[in-house]
């Protein structure tokens, strides 16, 4: 991970459509895999989602993947695992605070994860995400699941907050109490960042 270039920011500024923009000051939450698949625990954000926003009403909801499948199976008919989830808990949430945003350019990327206050990654055990640890290095207070890639990576409590994966309710829990405490926040957000530069930086790793 180039550190050196991937560094927490205070400036950083999303726009949605022609009249919504969100900087630090507002209450982001990111969420982001290739595409939005069982495999990268899509389905268990979807399901904490309805709780999360119900306790953080300020909150809004940033997703960042495209409708395939890139390592698990595809749904057995021509639907598309991304609107079987969001199909389930529709009907439980203010879609006005959901964004879901496709594939974004890099830049765009980026600074979506340099505002945001509570990036959520789950996955399978697998490969880990190389975007997990970009939000590491921008300083992202991180919330992922327990499972065997993670624990790799991130210390609970330490550097990021872990729960286990197939609990939606727990997710809302801890996701809910991050959003809570600042402090905890900013004490994830400086040891992620040390992570990525001690661990993964680019040039001197």
């Amino acid at each position: 991970i180039d550190t050196r270039t991937i560094r927490p920011s205070s400036a950083g500024k999303i726009t949605v459509g022609n009249s919504l923009s969100v900087t630090r000051e507002d209450e982001v939450i990111t969420f982001v895999a290739r595409n939005l698949e069982p495999y990268r625990g899509y389905h268990i954000f979807m399901r904490a989602l309805p709780a999360l926003l119900r306790e953080r009403p300020n909150a809004r909801v940033f997703i960042i993947g495209n409708n395939g499948t890139s390592y698990g199976a595809p749904p057995s008919n021509k639907d598309n695992w991304r609107d079987i989830f969001l199909r389930e808990v529709q009907d439980q949430l203010d879609m006005s605070r959901v964004h879901f945003a496709g594939s974004v350019p890099y830049p765009v990327f980026l600074e979506l994860l340099s505002i945001s206050r509570l990036h959520i990654y789950l996955t399978y055990p697998f490969v880990l995400s190389r975007s997990l640890l970009e939000a590491m290095a921008l300083g992202t207070p991180i919330l992922a699941s327990d499972t065997a890639p993670l624990r790799e990576v991130i210390q609970h409590g330490e550097n990021g907050m872990l729960f286990p994966f197939f609990d939606p309710e727990a997710l809302a829990q801890q996701g809910t109490a991050m959003l809570a405490d600042e402090a905890l926040r900013q004490h994830l957000s400086k040891n992620a960042r040390a992570t990525a530069v001690e661990r993964y930086d680019l040039k001197d790793v």
